[in-house]
């Protein structure tokens, strides 16, 4: 047989072994670059990104604003007094059904209250909270003209005296200088927290048994 053409089918041989070998290779190496991918399926196909303009759409938006008036699932918030603290347009003055004052609820409204409200309204509800101290600090120190409202205490007569579904409005809506906490705090979680609060109020301003404060 000619050497060229043992030659030939020897290169022949070897460049056929090449693509299992890569294939072999490319199966028990990892490797931080995407794989070869020959059929796309639906992996791949054209598509708009966040903020990119769409000129199907009379304004041109590929993203589309919420339809009015939509809920998302689990989200319709039907029940007033659980959701906003309201019982025929009175704020309630005792909690919702679903919201059983249990040693279970204060431990949660305490934990809850510790990591919220303490802060700015000190462990016993004082409104002397570790932020309310610096805050007062850089007052005092006349820093790039700090201004400060001291965080109102829960033991006031005003706060003391409000029902709990006021409470529960202010923890969700804020008031005044403080942020609403409605985003943050889930209801169930608003409500323990103003069990607890109930309980500030009711440790430091208790009465004997004949009555005296």
């Amino acid at each position: 047989m000619p050497k060229a053409i043992i030659y030939i089918t020897l290169i022949l041989i070897t460049a056929a072994a090449v693509p299992p070998a890569l294939i072999a290779q490319a199966r028990a190496v990892h490797s931080s670059k995407p794989r070869i991918h020959f059929v796309q399926d639906m992996d791949n196909q054209p598509r708009y990104e966040a903020q990119h303009a769409n000129p199907l759409f009379a304004d041109g938006r590929a993203m589309r604003p919420p339809v009015a008036g939509a809920v998302a699932r689990g989200q319709l918030g039907a029940d007033d007094h659980f959701e906003r603290g309201i019982v025929a347009d009175q704020w309630a003055v005792n909690f919702p059904a679903r919201v059983p004052v249990t040693m279970e609820l204060m431990q949660r409204g305490r934990e809850r209250f510790g990591i919220y409200c303490q802060p700015c309204h000190g462990a016993a509800g004082y409104g002397d909270g570790m932020v309310n101290v610096r805050a007062m600090e850089l007052v005092n120190l006349g820093t790039n003209g700090t201004v400060w409202v001291q965080p109102k205490s829960v033991h006031d007569d005003d706060i003391r005296e409000q029902p709990v579904g006021r409470i529960f409005n202010s923890i969700t809506n804020g008031v005044r200088t403080m942020p609403p906490y409605g985003p943050q705090i889930p209801v169930a979680d608003r409500w323990a927290i103003v069990a607890y609060v109930k309980a500030l109020q009711r440790s430091q301003n208790a009465a004997d048994l004949e009555g005296t404060p």
